[in-house]
């Protein structure tokens, strides 16, 4: 039986190298206890890994054609860059094989980590982060889960998040996950891309209004997917998924 077994798991290794690389880029706004912030987000963009590279030259070109300098980041959103930040969008809402996803957490001062996430605040956080990704995973792919840096903690965390994760689609060797690890935006256009979706998410879903060039943004892009920002969407609308949680208190 040792030959049979050793076919059994080269034939499974070859299936494994046959699967589609996925890379996924993630962000968080107002995810600390005490930031005086009603909701907690978290977001994930996500593309093939072939396509990767591409998609970020796209960018830098988009970037360098309307002379925008530096990160791309939300909060540099302004009148001065308005028609790069309108382009960005639509160029974002045309890409066939780019999505994005956002878990936005409601009334962040009622929930009970004592009652619910074992008096711990980042245990919850980690929780959410289950939530926002076990919705994008499939075993018919394989993933890179890029995560904005936290702080010098969070390597053992994110390692338990990935055998969480390949758990929970029945992956108990863990080979789904391929790669997670904590990255700078400065690294990555695509992270800077999930910072500036998940930026407008957040920016309306505070009620916010005083940006006219995020405003625009913001109304591009309901009026470009058909529905509302402060509306959660069903599982199967992948270009732009969003999910509102409210808490128990």
């Amino acid at each position: 039986m040792i030959w049979y077994n050793s076919y059994r798991i080269g034939k499974f290794k070859n299936n494994q190298n046959m699967k589609e690389i996925i890379n996924i880029y993630c962000d968080e706004s107002c995810h600390l206890e005490h930031d005086w912030q009603p909701i907690m987000l978290q977001g994930a963009l996500w593309c093939s890994k072939d396509r990767a590279t591409e998609l970020m030259i796209d960018i830098r070109k988009l970037k360098s054609a309307y002379n925008a300098i530096g990160e791309l980041k939300w909060v540099k959103v302004s009148a001065s860059r308005q028609e790069f930040y309108l382009s960005l969008t639509s160029w974002f809402l045309e890409q066939k094989d780019l999505f994005f996803r956002a878990l936005i957490v409601h009334d962040k001062k009622i929930l009970n980590h004592e009652a619910y996430n074992q008096g711990s605040h980042d245990v919850f956080y980690y929780k959410m982060y289950f939530s926002l990704l076990s919705k994008i995973l499939s075993p018919d792919s394989q993933y890179n889960i890029y995560l904005d840096i936290k702080d010098t903690r969070s390597r053992i965390k994110i390692q338990e998040l990935r055998h969480i994760l390949c758990r929970d689609q029945y992956d108990f060797t863990s080979q789904m996950i391929l790669r997670i690890q904590s990255i700078a935006s400065r690294e990555s256009e695509l992270m800077q891309l999930a910072d500036f979706l998940l930026g407008a998410v957040s920016y309306k879903n505070r009620g916010l209004n005083t940006n006219q060039t995020k405003t625009k943004v913001i109304q591009l892009l309901e009026k470009s997917l058909g529905y509302s920002l402060l509306e959660s969407t069903p599982l199967w609308q992948k270009k732009f998924n969003l999910f509102h949680f409210y808490p128990r208190p």
